[in-house]
């Protein structure tokens, strides 16, 4: 087999491949060339999830007739100026993506520019071949219109999705570019339905612009929901917004990143989210968060992809650590704050009952309604009803409620309030100064426990309580093994184990944080079955941080545990001084709260 070239429209087909691998992927290339000339407003209409129809117009500086004939061009661009990759300022630079876009669809481009008003120029490709440019009557800008893409490559059009999947995929796409350039107005039509329509933002800094904008397109809830991330260092800067734990999602596809302005999905950003939110998050939930890294363009390179998605960090571990370190110290600032969606939650879950009671009317009988009778009891016979009714009252509630000490009034004025009872022996009942707080004692008490083994671990002084008898806890070999292999850091966090036997482990010691009741037994096969599921994947600090959750979780004070009002004050005083106190461990919601507003309109006493 002779070693041959390959015709001009394969090169530009295979090429293709790499750059237009679906509609978004055209999508995007469009928008960014329209970003980078420089326009204010880009519309976007597509049809069939743009399979058979892309249209991009704009309103920027257009293009001459020599320049709308060069653009089709492979590696023809107007980025670059100085040719140098070590500091791209736009966001695209290859000048791949029309010509790639021409090779597989039909083609055309009409461009207006702004140095020459009285003329227009179109130009079409069909299958990587294109005409003249004539004359048109295109206003100031570009539109660029893509019909039947990958009509030149069968197979690729094969393996597309369906239109909802490729329209959604589009709309992910203008939906990061949107909240990249909040200065520019972006809409977007789907098969003759606007889906996207967010108007230019150009009031305050940026930080405020991109703010109206994340709002805007994520909803008031996100607003509501986040806190404001501002960290530099060694002139990198990360700044953004980013979602209490309590506010996530079950997927990461709601954690928006960009470097440089750039959107970008890149794995050790996206890392970086996961472990800053190791401890607050259940490990299937996932942030909501929308930040922004700004570097020197020395210190990224962006030319590691022909999608230009892909970015390569020069200094991958400081990126990695400057991004933990803001977020933790961010989460730490509002890590008592609980998800103003919660209550919402609450109310919507709650159903009052399905009988009304009848209205009063003086002019019934007596026999017909009295708002004073127990229910089904008659009217005659009053005595027996009220000896009745009595009885009734005098019943056991199903909360218990301890005598409110008087020292205790002021607690109303704190963020938790003050104890008032204690139901299914589980949850407390705080009232504060406008309603009430319900709170999980067992999730409440597990973050304190766990936030105070994380600081004796820090200090190196993780306080030890010998057994008495020490404990044997037979496991299978396996699990043996796996906790025998961190029987060191075990030993850091207060934990003593010793191997005794093929499938059985020995415990001299345990925290003396954890609570007297905590079940030993429990504990360990807890443990030995969170390391045999997590093998060696975790970094350390996280398997020693998931080794310190489980001890917290399993020595904390149980559900169905009695306290009394001085003891449910002491939790949610502490619960108080405590940072990522907000939820548990696992991510789940320590407290829930009830505004007065609220309550009354449970029973129908506000408009």
């Amino acid at each position: 087999m002779r070693i041959r070239h390959l015709p001009e429209t394969l090169v530009n087909q295979i090429a293709a491949g790499e750059v237009i691998e679906r509609p978004a992927a055209a999508v995007k290339e469009l928008v960014e060339n329209a970003i980078d000339a420089g326009s204010t407003r880009v519309e976007i209409e597509i049809r069939d999830g743009g399979k058979s129809l892309i249209r991009v117009s704009d309103n920027g500086i257009g293009m001459t007739r020599e320049e709308i004939r060069a653009c089709l061009d492979r590696h023809a661009t107007s980025k670059l100026p100085d040719n140098d990759l070590e500091h791209i300022s736009t966001l695209g630079f290859r000048g791949e993506a029309l010509p790639s876009i021409g090779a597989v669809s039909r083609l055309s481009i009409a461009s207006r520019a702004q140095e020459t008003p009285n003329e227009a120029w179109e130009i079409t490709v069909e299958g990587g071949k294109h005409t003249a440019p004539v004359p048109s009557a295109h206003p100031e800008g570009t539109r660029v219109e893509v019909r039947d893409l990958f009509y030149a490559t069968p197979a690729r059009l094969k393996f597309l999705k369906g239109d909802k999947a490729e329209y959604t995929a589009v709309k992910d796409v203008i939906i990061r570019l949107a909240m990249a350039f909040p200065e520019v107005e972006f809409r977007l039509v789907h098969n003759g339905i606007q889906s996207l329509n967010v108007p230019a933002v150009r009031q305050g800094d940026l930080l405020d612009r991109r703010q109206s904008r994340l709002s805007a397109i994520l909803g008031d809830d996100f607003g509501a929901n986040s806190l404001v991330v501002s960290a530099e260092r060694e002139g990198v800067r990360l700044t953004g917004y980013t979602g209490l734990p309590t506010y996530n999602r079950g997927t990461s596809q709601f954690q928006y990143l960009f470097v440089n302005g750039r959107p970008v999905r890149d794995k050790l950003m996206t890392a970086a989210v996961r472990v800053a939110y190791m401890d607050v998050l259940s490990r299937d939930r996932h942030a909501v968060t929308a930040l922004f890294l700004d570097l020197s363009a020395e210190e990224v390179d962006i030319n590691v992809h022909p999608a230009k998605a892909e970015v390569r960090f020069r200094d991958a571990a400081f990126i990695r650590g400057m991004m933990i370190g803001a977020l933790q110290h961010t989460l730490h600032a509002g890590g008592r704050q609980t998800s103003s969606t919660l209550g919402a939650a609450t109310l919507s879950s709650i159903q009052t009952g399905g009988h009304s009671a009848p209205s009063y009317n003086p002019g019934l009988s007596e026999n017909t309604y009295n708002p004073y009778r127990p229910m089904g009891l008659p009217m005659t016979g009053s005595n027996m009803a009220g000896q009745q009714l009595r009885a009734d009252l005098s019943m056991a509630p199903a909360a218990r409620m301890d005598a409110i000490p008087e020292q205790d009034a002021g607690f109303i004025e704190h963020p938790l309030g003050a104890a008032r009872a204690q139901i299914h022996e589980n949850y407390i009942v705080a009232q504060t100064k406008d309603g009430f707080v319900l709170v999980d004692q067992h999730a409440a008490h597990e973050r304190l426990v766990y936030e105070r083994l994380k600081q004796q671990r820090d200090s190196g002084a993780i306080l030890k309580q010998g057994l008495l008898v020490p404990e044997i806890v037979n496991l299978e070999d396996t699990q043996a093994a796996a906790i025998l292999e961190q029987a060191e850091n075990l030993a850091r966090l207060g934990l003593e184990v010793e191997e005794f036997g093929h499938e059985a482990v020995i415990i001299r010691t345990i925290p003396a944080l954890l609570s007297s009741r905590a079940n030993v037994q429990t504990l360990i096969r807890n443990i030995a079955d969170e390391l045999t599921e997590q093998g060696t994947a975790m970094g350390l600090e996280e398997k020693i941080n998931a080794l310190l959750s489980s001890m917290a979780c399993h020595g904390s004070v149980r559900s169905g545990r009695r306290l009394n009002v001085d003891e449910m004050n002491a939790l949610l005083r502490q619960m108080e001084a405590t940072p990522n106190s907000g939820q548990c461990n696992h991510g789940r919601p320590t407290s829930i709260k009830l505004t007065l507003k609220d309550i009354e309109r449970l029973f129908g006493r506000t408009s």
